[in-house]
C-alpha cells in the first residue's frame, strides 16, 4: 500500500537538544462496554494504567501447541538465518522471530482469533491491523534485557504511526515470575509522551533489535517517571496475557534464572491510524517490523 505524506507532528522526537514531555492527545480507550468482551471496569483499569491482566486466554492444548511451534521454528537453520530472527551474539540463542503471523500457521490463527482481535477493536474503537508480530524468548541464565522505552516512540519515529492508538498483546507461553524478566510497566506512564534526544542512523533496526540506542530515555527522565508512577511487575501463568497502550513506558530485566520466558506479541493499530512516512528516520523500517499492509483483520 502506498505510504502517505507525513501530517503536521504532535510528538515531536529524535531532537538535537531538548528532550521533552508532552501530554498525550485524544482518548486512550475508544470503544465502550457494549463494543466487545470487556467491561466498563476492566476499560476503565486500561484507560488508567494503561494495562489491562488476562488471568487465561488460551486453552492448554492451545498452549501446548504454541510451544511446540516455538521450538521447531527456533531450531529451523532456515528461521535462524532469515533477517526477521534476532539471535543472541554471545549465547546464539534466538531473541525474537519477527512476522510470525505471517509465516506460521499456528501463530497466525492466534494474532487472527476473535479472543484477541475483538478485545483490540474495543479498545482502539475501530478496525484494526496488524503492525507486527514476534515470538520473544528469554532462556534460563542467558536472556538479555529490553530497556526502558515506549513502543509509540519507535513507530511514530521510524514507522510513521501518527498517534498513540494502537495496542500490543503479549501472550505468555511460560510463567511469567517476578524474577525471570517479565514486563515492567509505569502505570500511567502512557499519558505523557518522552521526545528522545539524537538523530535516528540509517538502517537503525539492524542494531537496535540486539542494544537500544536511539529513542531511549534520559535516565533523568525515567527517575522522574517512577517517582510519578511507580513501577508494576506484570507476573502471570502460562496461557495468560497483557494487553498494554503503545505509548506506556515498559521494560523487562534479563533472566538470570533457569526459568525461561517466552511470549507471543502481537500489535494491533487502528485503520484510523495508518502509517505515513517516518516522522525522524530516513525511510520506513522493513515491512516485517511496521507493516504497510493496512488489511483489517479478524
Amino acid at each position: 500500500m502506498t505510504t502517505l505524506a507525513s501530517p503536521t507532528d504532535t510528538y515531536p522526537t529524535r531532537l538535537d537538544s531538548d528532550g521533552r514531555v508532552i501530554d498525550r492527545h485524544g482518548p486512550v480507550v475508544h470503544g465502550g462496554p457494549a463494543d466487545g468482551p470487556l467491561d466498563a471496569g476492566t476499560l476503565q483499569h486500561f484507560d488508567d494504567k494503561g494495562y489491562l491482566l488476562i488471568d487465561q486466554l488460551i486453552s492448554d492444548g492451545e498452549l501446548a501447541s504454541m510451544r511446540q511451534e516455538l521450538t521447531r521454528i527456533s531450531s529451523d537453520p532456515q528461521v535462524r538465518a532469515d533477517e526477521r530472527t534476532v539471535i543472541e551474539a554471545a549465547s546464539q540463542e534466538v531473541r525474537s522471530i519477527f512476522d510470525v503471523h505471517l509465516s506460521s500457521d499456528v501463530f497466525g490463527a492466534i494474532a487472527r482469533d476473535p479472543r484477541v482481535v475483538g478485545r483490540a477493536r474495543q479498545i482502539l474503537g475501530s478496525d484494526v491491523y496488524i503492525h507486527q508480530s514476534r515470538v520473544n524468548a528469554k532462556p534460563g541464565f542467558t536472556g538479555k534485557d529490553f530497556f526502558w522505552h515506549s513502543d509509540f516512540e519507535t513507530w511514530h519515529a521510524e514507522d510513521g504511526m501518527p498517534t498513540p492508538r494502537a495496542v500490543s498483546i503479549s501472550i505468555s507461553l511460560t510463567d511469567n515470575y517476578s524474577f525471570n524478566g517479565p514486563l515492567m510497566i509505569m502505570p500511567g506512564s502512557h499519558r505523557r509522551y518522552v521526545s528522545c534526544v539524537g538523530p535516528t542512523p540509517d538502517d537503525n533496526y539492524k542494531s537496535s533489535l540486539v542494544m537500544q540506542g536511539a529513542g531511549t530515555p534520559a535516565h533523568e527522565t525515567l527517575s522522574a517517571f517512577a517517582g510519578d508512577y511507580g513501577i508494576d511487575v506484570l507476573e502471570g501463568r502460562a496461557g495468560g496475557a497483557i494487553m498494554f497502550d503503545s505509548n506506556c513506558m515498559h521494560a523487562s530485566n534479563g533472566n538470570v534464572t533457569p526459568y525461561p520466558r517466552s511470549n507471543v506479541f502481537i500489535v494491533y493499530n487502528s485503520v484510523e491510524n495508518t502509517c505515513v512516512e517516518p516522522y525522524a528516520a530516513p525511510s520506513p523500517r522493513p515491512s516485517f517490523l511496521g507493516s504497510r499492509d493496512f488489511t483489517p483483520v479478524g
